[in-house]
């Protein structure tokens, strides 16, 4: 009985130990996860010139915490214990240092004196290409490059590309983008971003000028800082281009600091991060306010162009809001056209397919000189409601190297189907013999059931030529 009693209690006290080493670390463990919020004093570091340049200062982290974060005052930006920054002119500079402990983050402020400024921390050439140099007093404006494709764009932040979108010539048309300007002058290496009023921003990061927080991209009515600078710096042979203050260029997404890919005499290629979003880099093409690229002209050819809708065609239809398919089962083997299969063409209904249409844009210009008629075989189902949809076949001849304004220099003949040839083929011929001197066209667009309304219709295609 002694024996068990001892057993017992050799358990219970065993037991007890066990209980007070699990209630100790659970203890241990949640000071640690808490800790104790760091105080404004605890944030201390040290500002060194360099021996060799005084406008290059190292600043050296004395505080405790798990990270360090600089803001150098100048723009830019790094981590890190012990870190180097650049200030080529003279000036004051408001250098912050940012502790992270396990109980939360605290900063403090330190003024860093730079007395002179130093011209040769500036003879990298795209100090000169970005702005003209010291001896051009207004410096050179900027603009985003609207006319190009890409000129927004954004990719994953391990690719130098916008692999996941980019934005279509004029896309971004009335949001207050494209009439952002963005000045650089070297003297003072002054920032200025002149918005008109409104910016347009990152649906993520709008929130940090004003914005709403919503799912669209918003235009923000923001008025941009007017004590801003700018800086070109490199590390590890990758240029970046740094606004100071928090500024950006035109697209607002929360950071200030872009790579720059690519910049010569009149156009600009950058990245950036985003704020909001670590796993996106995005992508901004600028051109010089004033430029005008060079339209490079495609060569001038007669057009050579066949389609039975059955067999591979000499070229390729691209469709645009309209259902399509090829090849489809003649409808009507009748006189005019017995071909077995044929093209079907859908008009979708409502907004989307009112400029529903076939193109095909080739690799040269038509030479209507020698080639300027163009044939096909349309079927009209009587079922189509005519009262709405036009029973109308229109033939385009564009330049498509005006993008979406293609539309404006456009040569349309349009045929229209009568009652009486409702469910029968019937052959069109488009002639452009009139404008045979016209050398600009390059694309083909064709739309059966007219354009600019919601209307569905049904309808079949066939032996087109161009030839």
């Amino acid at each position: 009985m002694k024996f068990n009693y001892i057993i017992k209690q050799s358990a219970g006290f065993l037991s007890l130990l066990i209980l007070l080493s699990i209630s100790a670390c659970k203890k241990e463990n949640t000071d640690k996860e808490l800790g104790a919020l760091p105080t404004a004093d605890q944030v201390k570091f040290t500002v060194t010139p360099s021996t060799t340049n005084a406008n290059v200062v190292t600043l050296v982290n004395e505080s405790p915490g798990f990270k360090a974060l600089w803001d150098f005052g100048n723009g830019g930006t790094a981590d890190g214990n012990t870190v180097t920054a650049s200030y080529p002119l003279a000036g004051t500079y408001n250098v912050k240092l940012t502790i992270v402990t396990d109980g939360g983050s605290v900063s403090s402020t330190k003024a860093v004196v730079i007395a002179n400024t130093n011209p040769a921390m500036l003879t990298d050439p795209a100090f000169t290409t970005l702005s003209g140099g010291l001896s051009n007093a207004s410096g050179f404006t900027w603009v985003i490059d609207q006319k190009s494709a890409g000129h927004l764009g954004v990719g994953p932040i391990t690719s130098q590309a916008p692999d996941w979108y980019q934005a279509a010539a004029d896309e971004k048309t009335g949001l207050g983008f494209y009439d952002d300007e963005m000045t650089f002058n070297m003297n003072g290496l002054k920032y200025t971003y002149d918005n008109k009023g409104t910016t347009f921003a990152n649906a993520s990061n709008a929130p940090g000028i004003g914005g709403p927080a919503g799912a669209n991209d918003p235009t923000v009515n923001y008025t941009p800082a007017t004590n801003l600078t700018w800086l070109i710096t490199e590390t590890n042979g990758v240029k970046y281009l740094t606004i100071s203050g928090g500024g950006f260029i035109s697209y607002y997404l929360g950071v200030s600091q872009y790579q720059i890919l690519s910049l010569n005499e009149n156009e600009m290629w950058l990245r950036c991060l985003d704020k909001a979003n670590a796993g996106n880099a995005w992508y901004l093409k600028l051109v010089k306010k004033g430029y005008v690229r060079p339209v490079v002209q495609k060569p001038l050819q007669a057009a050579n162009l066949s389609d039975d809708f059955q067999n591979t065609a000499n070229f390729t239809w691209t469709t645009e809001n309209i259902d399509f398919t090829r090849p489809y089962d003649n409808p009507a083997k009748f006189p005019v056209n017995t071909s077995a299969k044929v093209g079907y063409y859908e008009k979708r209904t409502g907004d989307e397919g009112q400029y529903g249409n076939l193109n095909v844009t080739l690799p040269y210009r038509f030479n209507l000189a020698t080639t300027n008629k163009i044939r096909l075989k349309v079927f009209f189902p009587g079922g189509n409601n005519f009262t709405k949809t036009p029973a109308t076949v229109s033939v385009k001849l564009q330049n498509s190297l005006l993008g979406g304004n293609a539309w404006q220099t456009q040569t349309e003949i349009v045929k229209t189907i009568t009652p009486l040839q409702y469910n029968s083929w019937v052959q069109l011929e488009f002639d452009y013999s009139g404008i045979s001197t016209q050398t600009l066209y390059d694309k083909i667009v064709v739309q059966l059931g007219g354009e600019g309304h919601p209307n569905p219709g049904i309808f079949y295609v066939d032996d087109f030529e161009f030839k």
